[in-house]
């Protein structure tokens, strides 16, 4: 007698890390090669904040931005180029956001929203949403405390991270004009801020850890995709026991 095929679910792969650990890159291109999608959660925070903006919403009030969640519609492809539609309350036009959330306008009002902390349950839960209806094998999610408040049950969760000196060159190689020593400083100053709100250098526990450092691109999404071919049961072919 045939069979209906069982859908899986995802298979979820969390990844935190402080600015220039290289997180964001080596999670979209070690999704890529592993077949999986990728969602920035970053993403949804600076389309919610553009919203506010062009609904004249108090970025300042949680209510009038949860209301704001309640009434507009997100939409992020997970495959290929990134592309982030928003529909405005009440409105029946998709605006594709996916340029205009990167400018320093919107980058400058995100912390606005995501100060509050009902605005990140909600979101949370819709990251969850868009996972689970993604249709793909896995999902690689990056962002802020991925591993410990939004997928703290994902099969797969990393902390990537690297010293403050091999960032600031990373960084610093990506701003022209800025110097190693000011990035190294903007980079001390931010870890000593996030530090009272989340630890990029020690791993909860189940947390792997990767640290980078000492790696270069190709290595950094090697480690990736051989924590994740662990956790699926298959060793990497270069680690596998000699029998």
């Amino acid at each position: 007698m045939a069979t209906t095929p069982v859908a899986t679910d995802p298979i979820l792969v969390a990844i935190d890390g402080p600015a220039g650990s290289g997180k964001s890159s080596v999670s979209r291109a070690a999704a890529e090669q592993m077949g999986f999608g990728i969602l920035d959660t970053g993403a949804a925070y600076r389309a919610l904040a553009w919203a506010c903006h062009e609904d004249a919403v108090d970025l300042d009030s949680e209510d009038a931005v949860l209301a704001m969640l309640d009434g507009w519609t997100y939409a992020i492809t997970l495959r290929g180029e990134q592309r982030v539609q928003v529909t405005l309350p009440g409105g029946s036009e998709a605006f594709d956001v996916s340029a205009v959330i990167r400018t320093p306008e919107i980058s400058g009002q995100v912390s606005r929203v995501s100060k509050h902390p009902g605005v990140r349950v909600r979101l949370n839960t819709m990251f969850r949403d868009i996972v689970a209806s993604s249709g793909l094998p896995g999902v690689v999610i990056e962002g802020r405390d991925i591993t410990t408040v939004v997928a703290p049950d994902a099969p797969v969760r990393i902390l990537m991270t690297a010293s403050p000196e091999v960032r600031a060159t990373r960084r610093a190689g990506e701003l022209p004009g800025a110097s190693h020593e000011q990035v190294l400083a903007d980079i001390m100053a931010r870890d000593t801020k996030d530090a009272a709100v989340v630890d990029f250098l020690t791993p909860a526990p189940g947390v792997t850890l990767i640290d980078t450092s000492d790696m270069n691109f190709g290595q950094s999404i090697q480690a990736v995709i051989d924590t994740v071919d662990e956790a699926r049961g298959a060793r990497p072919s270069n680690d596998k026991e000699q029998r």
